[in-house]
């Protein structure tokens, strides 16, 4: 029983991008070895703002902390990416982004949330992205996905003109600057926060042990947008190998 007066503790969160090899190598790594963590978590889609969106976020008092990245650590990152994902046998294509616009996937992510089919279209969006090295910003690619989620691909990939998804969109990114969120992938549970794939196993232990503290597993309260057992499988900093995006 709730107290009155006081607000139910949110459930541990993963903050994702479409965007970000990171954020993807974590994606993998949850279902494939962490699945029951998968499923409690409030799964929260990072992007970096258009015009748009930045200008609505500005209005609702919020911002979004931009650092670019050095030619230099751009070409680190895909050696190290290509590293990390032989190293859990994974093959992928690099993709090639031409003038991306981020809410173009993460709004039609939401529209498929919205009608239960969040975590099917993260499938397939992972798919075409590092597998397919598919321009996910493409709108035609985005509703190419509608027939396997069956939904209208057309609604999928109008998602960014779709004025109640931009401000579902402007508040995902005012829970980002409110968790502190500066990089993908991140977890959040509670004041604990980790950033970057290689900490996600002091994340999962994190949350283990708080389970067990509290005689039970993971929370039925699990968010709206969790991600069932059942999926397959712009950095605002990237100064970390492990985090950008």
């Amino acid at each position: 029983m709730t107290t009155p007066g006081r607000r139910r503790r949110r459930p541990p969160r993963f903050y994702f991008s479409l965007r970000s090899p990171y954020s993807w190598l974590a994606y993998r790594e949850l279902l494939d070895r962490h699945p029951d963590t998968a499923a409690a978590l409030e799964w929260v889609p990072f992007f970096e703002p258009d015009e748009l969106s930045a200008k609505l976020l500005a209005e609702a008092g919020g911002s979004f902390p931009y650092t670019p990245m050095s030619a230099a650590k751009h070409r680190y990152i895909l050696q190290d990416v290509r590293r990390l994902a032989a190293e859990r046998g994974l093959d992928f294509s690099w993709p090639v982004d031409r003038e991306p616009v981020w809410e173009v996937p993460h709004l039609g992510y939401l529209a498929a949330e919205r009608r239960g089919r969040g975590a099917a279209f993260i499938a397939l969006a992972a798919r075409a992205r590092w597998e397919l090295g598919l321009d996910i910003c493409d709108r035609s690619v985005i509703a190419g996905f509608g027939p396997e989620l069956g939904l209208d691909g057309a609604e999928l990939a109008a998602a960014a003109d779709d004025s109640g998804l931009r401000e579902e969109g402007v508040r995902v990114l005012l829970d980002i600057e409110r968790d502190g969120v500066f990089g993908v992938p991140f977890f959040v549970d509670h004041y604990d926060k980790y950033w970057g794939v290689d900490r996600l196993p002091a994340f999962v232990a994190a949350l283990a042990g708080t389970a067990r503290a509290a005689g039970g597993g993971p929370s039925e309260n699990a968010g709206t947008h969790t991600v069932p057992v059942t999926a397959p499988a712009r950095s605002v900093d990237d100064g970390h190998a492990g985090g950008c995006g």
